[in-house]
């Protein structure tokens, strides 16, 4: 495998470009581009140019997801090389640039941090984190929708498309089913849906998703169901035991559950908001709505599954399911 490490510390960090080659065929590839910003630019085409490339040479371009830190790039490299850029048809509206669904998109955030109870200083701290990163955001590309199991031929490798909802709604995963050196791995590509080091955030990393926390353990149980022997994550070092870090995972959210129901205990019925200022503290740029939405993310399960009640956005364990009525510490 064949990747570039990208030097960036925005968002999560330390992104990977995947470099995908058929140097029989002439025919290149990249799955992700990272971030519109000059230090990853030059990182990116640093990283071709030692393989003898350029942006000019991409013959196609593959986009795990639409957050910017994954395709800033790919207008910017498809502007120089006519690439072909595959994204999920849900996010493809959003890496194009369609300016309606982007507002719609904008509109429902706010609309959801309020509803999570984010006092309006934090949503106006975290609308001008938005506004000062747009330069990172690039140029709109003509997208290629794709969809749940299409079948990519990219770099003279061939890729059939997982659809793994939950950290975005258009989040893909790759599995590889035949590479040029026909290596016999059971391997797949998986962006942000199994990360190496920490979990993705669900909630509130893409507002668009319904039961944000079940439709992410979904997608986790799709890919282990697969038997994969390595992921290739969007973000630093290969998983070389994807089963075992798949279940670390689970297990954390499994143990963020026991915490949401202990500070509903403690401090009685809350609001997202409250809940992520006990679980996370303080909170600051992007993090105003990661914070949040992971909260709402394990209470909105909580509600699916009959032990919450929730009434004007605020949460309130059963009757059952109390050690006493503690206060409460809604807003």
């Amino acid at each position: 495998m064949d990747r570039i490490t990208l030097g960036n510390d925005e968002f999560e960090g330390q992104n990977n470009a995947y470099v995908l080659l058929d140097e029989d065929r002439d025919d290149l590839a990249l799955l992700d581009t990272g971030l519109s910003m000059p230090s990853i630019r030059e990182d990116l085409r640093t990283g071709l140019e030692r393989r003898g490339y350029g942006f000019a040479d991409v013959d196609e371009i593959v986009l795990t997801h639409h957050h910017i830190d994954h395709a800033g790039l790919a207008g910017e490299i498809q502007a120089e090389s006519d690439a072909t850029v595959y994204v999920h048809e849900a996010d493809a509206p959003l890496v194009a640039g369609a300016q309606e669904t982007i507002d719609t998109v904008e509109r429902q955030r706010r609309k959801r941090l309020e509803s999570w109870g984010v006092p309006a200083d934090a949503i106006d701290q975290l609308e001008t984190f938005f506004e000062n990163s747009q330069y990172a955001r690039g140029e709109p590309a003509d997208v290629t929708p794709i969809t749940d199991g299409d079948i990519l031929e990219v770099g003279g490798w061939h890729l059939e498309t997982i659809h793994t909802p939950g950290h975005a709604a258009g989040l893909c995963s790759f599995d590889v089913l035949e590479r040029p050196d026909s290596a016999a791995v059971d391997e797949a590509f998986v962006g942000d849906t199994v990360l190496p080091t920490y979990t993705p955030n669900v909630g509130g990393a893409d507002v668009r998703i319904d039961r944000p926390l079940a439709t992410y353990l979904e997608s986790l149980e799709r890919l282990v169901d697969r038997g994969y022997d390595r992921f290739w994550p969007g973000h630093r070092d290969p998983i070389e035991t994807p089963r075992e870090r798949v279940k670390t995972i689970v297990d954390h959210h499994h143990e963020r559950t026991d915490r949401v129901l202990a500070i509903l205990r403690e401090h009685g019925p809350c609001d997202p908001w409250t809940v992520s200022e006990h679980l996370f503290g303080d909170l600051s740029g992007v993090h105003v709505m990661h914070g949040p939405g992971e909260a709402f993310a394990h209470l909105d399960q909580l509600h699916q599954d009959g032990r919450l009640e929730r009434e004007d956005g605020v949460y309130h364990l059963l009757a059952d399911d109390r050690d006493g009525r503690a206060p409460s510490c809604r807003r």
